[in-house]
């Protein structure tokens, strides 16, 4: 059997010392999560496409790459997974307030760093802290280290 780690990607914007998070129900049961606007990355689609549609579907705003925040390898205890994530620093353009959300996310809303912080028990992962303190050290990588291609 060959292993293969889950490959993700996640968005961090930052709007007026507010950050972008959805709320999120992952599994029946499970606990109301935060996270960043994330998800897996689809058959055919670049690791940009994937940043830019998962936004999208969690939080109905068009979400414009500017540059990669980090790429992180985590595994969940949780799930027994292993996820590769690869996130994103970008901006926001238009919103859709009639557009629905992926299931599971129950909404998108806009955070202060001290209310991300007082909620650290309901990360959804380690990874939400980490993207965030990336961004604020000023990590950034441009977009043109992810290249793809198809035979």
């Amino acid at each position: 059997m060959i292993w293969k780690p889950n490959v993700t990607v996640a968005t961090v914007i930052e709007q007026d010392g507010k950050y972008l998070l959805v709320e999120e129900e992952p599994e029946a049961g499970a606990g109301l999560f935060l996270n960043q606007p994330a998800g897996h990355l689809d058959p055919g689609e670049s690791i940009i496409q994937g940043a830019i549609r998962e936004t999208l579907e969690e939080t109905a705003f068009t979400f414009v790459p500017e540059y990669l925040l980090g790429v992180y390898q985590w595994h969940s205890q949780r799930v027994d997974t292993t996820y590769l994530r690869f996130a994103f620093y970008g901006r926001v353009t238009d919103h859709d307030a009639n557009r629905g959300l992926d299931d599971g996310i129950l909404r998108a809303d806009w955070f202060s760093l001290d209310e991300i912080r007082q909620n650290i028990q309901r990360h959804r992962s380690p990874l939400v802290m980490q993207c965030i303190q990336d961004h604020i050290a000023g990590k950034r990588y441009p977009l043109e280290l992810l290249n793809r291609y198809e035979s």
